[in-house]
């Protein structure tokens, strides 16, 4: 599951830097410069958001479920942050306890999204925003963390319908930011640098996991079952 907040996930202010961008910009007159360094940083202006639509999914068939604003820093991916991985984690708990600690503001931490040990999906974070589920912030900005329901002791865990489920959304995830279906962008939480977490473990079955991943990638997309 998740690592706890760090200070190294806290939100990014504008000041100084945004400052200073803008300035030398300004100054040098590179305004491809400007727009860039202004395309990340507009949205964290007093009073200005990006449009988002209440309850809206970015897996068609997922459910959605909010996880607590404190586990999560709102983003405008990927244009401020490019997606190139999915991280893969496993709960060490039940689906519903999953669930609890993500909306539990206390807990410091979220994943994007929960598959369940009988394929549905859950989504909790948008995938515009950064999550912090892996426990090292370069990862955060840069990825979409999948949590599965299940122990990465127990082999009985990881279901046929999980792995299913679990490798058209991560088909998808891939498909959407032109991500490489191989183990360099597709990773368990054990190899994010820095984190203390062995999941998915030694029965999560990765030859598997990344053949249906591939297969999902050229097969048609159909909308997945509701929860």
């Amino acid at each position: 599951m998740g690592d706890r907040r760090t200070a190294k996930d806290g939100d990014r202010r504008l000041g100084r830097r945004a400052l200073f961008v803008g300035g030398t910009a300004a100054v040098l007159g590179t305004a491809a410069l400007a727009r860039e360094e202004l395309g990340r940083l507009w949205w964290r202006l007093p009073g200005i958001d990006k449009p988002r639509v209440a309850g809206a999914v970015d897996f068609p068939g997922a459910r959605w479920v909010a996880a607590s604003p404190a586990n999560l820093r709102r983003a405008d991916r990927p244009d401020d942050y490019r997606i190139d991985r999915v991280i893969i984690h496993v709960t060490q708990g039940g689906y519903r306890s999953a669930v609890n600690v993500f909306q539990d503001p206390g807990h410091g931490a979220a994943a994007h999204y929960i598959v369940s040990a009988d394929g549905h999906v859950t989504q909790m974070v948008r995938e515009l925003d950064v999550a912090f589920h892996a426990g090292n912030r370069e990862y955060n900005e840069r990825s979409v963390g999948i949590e599965h329901e299940g122990f990465v002791e127990d082999a009985s865990s990881f279901t046929d319908a999980m792995y299913e489920a679990s490798a058209l959304l991560t088909a998808a995830i891939c498909g959407r930011y032109g991500i490489p279906v191989d183990r360099g962008h597709i990773i368990g939480h054990v190899e994010v640098p820095g984190t203390d977490h062995t999941d998915p473990g030694p029965h999560w079955d990765w030859a598997r996991y990344l053949r249906l991943v591939r297969a999902a990638r050229t097969a048609p997309v159909k909308p997945q079952r509701s929860a």
